[in-house]
């Protein structure tokens, strides 16, 4: 099973997807809706501030009455922060978006920001992991009948 550090190298958006904490809410949907992701990493300069996500669009914004246009996203960015080192496992993140309930995790190397992860990336790669598996056994299940067949 892959690592964190190995499915971001293999993820089709390549760098980091974030906004500064002083960009409007409507930047970051605009950003969210052309990259067709559910979260930017709040940043900044290196620094990891924040996380936005759709999820905080509709919580924060549109049920609180304010606009996408006049609130910075600093305003309603989630701040508590889980992240995961590049070396935890699949099932390992898994585990943890389930416990904490969370749709999305950054992935830091100490300080330093490697990208983030979905729950619908996660699921993907233990997808693919699982067909492996299943591909392995149904080629080692077909190749012992040839084996015991003496001729």
């Amino acid at each position: 099973m892959k690592n964190v550090r190995q499915m971001l190298a293999g993820k089709d958006i390549h760098g980091i997807l974030s906004v500064p904490p002083q960009a409007t809410v409507y930047q970051a949907l605009q950003i969210l809706a052309e990259k067709n992701v559910g979260a930017l990493l709040v940043m900044e300069g290196v620094q990891l501030v924040g996380i936005f996500s759709e999820r905080d669009y509709a919580r924060k914004v549109i049920l609180m009455g304010k606009t996408s246009a006049g609130t910075p996203v600093s305003e309603i960015m989630t701040r508590k922060l889980i992240c995961v080192p590049p070396t935890v496992t699949v099932d390992e993140c898994l585990g943890l978006m389930t416990e904490k309930r969370i749709r999305h995790l950054p992935v830091l190397d100490g300080e330093k920001v490697l990208g983030i992860l979905s729950i619908g990336d996660l699921v993907h790669e233990k997808i693919a992991d699982q067909q492996f598996t299943i591909d392995q056994l149904e080629h080692y299940i077909h190749q012992i009948p040839a084996a015991m067949n003496p001729h």
